[in-house]
């Protein structure tokens, strides 16, 4: 049987800054020029306007409808424009998910991440760059340590003040916030200010924030390991507690890219950890109060994942239907071993369930099942220091009996 012939090289990809035709090359501006079919912005194509000879077509909304605009044209030559970097947040990565790079010929220009280093002097593998364009704020809290250094891309000219905001808010006043707009073209501008006195206003849609994170005496600072203070959740007491959740994070043991289903999540501590130890890993969970679902929402925002997914049901039917997860948690003092089947049965081949018990009926079904299946079982006994009259004693907290498995 014959090989189907590989098409061609047919779409071209094309960085552009805010300097249009001047700051292109000469082979990017005859791909432009000689382009039946030109997508982009309406600012990419307006810079573009003196190259264009062929037909235009703007990005619509919702994006997708221009992806399959792209992909109806597949063999037919096309450029895409972009905002730098095509494949630094930018339409470079939608498009891969749909074309072959065998298929594309790529001409980036800098980033404004790039540009904006440049004109700070901060070396950029030593910054954090986040891309806030579209996306929640929230998403910077757990980048806000003393000392750090973060470029944060904005939606439009609120953003800077909505950022300073959020920094103030949170014990960063003494943070440097400098504003770089409009960079690589005629209008650039470059502002600094402390984030406790940002009154800058009119500012350009187009801006990218450097931050030099300071921070107050108290400020919200969230640690790079497991076991967050439990005074940083909003909880009711339902809350896996600070020592007992970081042994359970380190047995869930997460891996890139992978969903936990956290069952009975409560305050919602356990999914919130394991996002944050690394941006590519997902949380379901899935709580019956409808008063905790409101708390594990606020928290996921007040932690920086409000990615977080939360399924208002109670276990096993609420489990019905959702995404098979890589590793499971079942906490508090539940005994239902339907609950327990049910999550076991959704687990994927070779998925972590973490289980941990506080009553006797629960840890009575976790030493059945670790008798039918295997896995280990540890028992987790946590005593603290607290006032005796004058004087000081242990109080040990309810002892946790906790089994941890993996699916065959």
């Amino acid at each position: 049987m014959a090989e189907t012939p590989s098409i061609q090289r047919w779409l071209t990809l094309i960085g552009i800054g805010e300097d249009g035709p001047a700051g292109l090359g000469d082979e990017a501006k005859q791909l432009i020029a000689e382009a039946p079919v030109v997508f982009g912005g309406v600012r990419h194509i307006e810079l573009m306007r003196p190259l264009i000879t062929g037909e235009t077509h703007q990005w619509l909304s919702p994006f997708e409808k221009s992806v399959e605009a792209v992909l109806a044209r597949r063999g037919e030559p096309t450029v895409v424009l972009a905002s730098g970097d095509p494949f630094f947040y930018g339409v470079g990565a939608t498009l891969s998910r749909h074309i072959p790079v065998s298929e594309m010929t790529v001409i980036p220009a800098p980033s404004s991440f790039s540009l904006a280093a440049s004109r700070l002097g901060w070396p950029l593998q030593e910054t954090t760059v986040l891309s806030l364009h579209g996306r929640p704020i929230d998403l910077i809290r757990p980048h806000l340590h003393s000392g750090r250094k973060i470029l944060a891309l904005t939606s439009d000219g609120k953003g800077p003040a909505e950022l300073a905001r959020l920094l103030q808010s949170s014990g960063f006043g003494p943070s440097e916030l400098t504003v770089l707009e409009a960079l690589g073209g005629p209008h650039e501008k470059v502002s600094r200010q402390t984030t406790a006195d940002f009154a800058l206003s009119g500012v350009n849609d187009l801006n990218i924030c450097g931050i030099d994170v300071k921070a107050e005496a108290g400020a919200r600072i969230l640690s790079l390991s497991a076991g967050l203070a439990d005074e940083l959740f909003e909880h009711d007491g339902q809350i896996t507690k600070r020592e007992i959740r970081a042994m359970t994070l380190s047995a869930l043991a997460p891996r890139h890219g992978e969903l936990l289903w956290d069952i009975g999540a409560g305050s919602g501590s356990i999914g919130i950890e394991w996002m944050l130890a690394d941006p590519s890993l997902r949380a379901t969970a899935i709580e019956a109060s409808v008063e905790r679902v409101g708390r594990i929402r606020r928290n996921a925002a007040n932690f920086g994942v409000p990615g977080l997914t939360i399924v208002e049901g109670e276990a096993p039917a609420a489990l019905t239907g959702l995404p098979a997860p890589d590793a499971i948690f079942i906490g508090g003092g539940g005994s239902d071993a339907g609950v327990l089947d049910a999550a076991i049965g959704q687990l994927k081949s070779g998925g972590r369930l973490v289980a941990n018990a506080v009553t006797t009926e629960m840890e009575a079904l976790l030493l059945a099942e670790q008798a039918r299946r295997g896995g280990s079982l540890i028992r987790i006994d946590i005593a603290r220091a607290a006032p005796v009259g004058r004087m000081t004693g242990w109080r040990p907290a309810m002892p946790v009996t906790q089994w941890s498995w993996t699916k065959p």
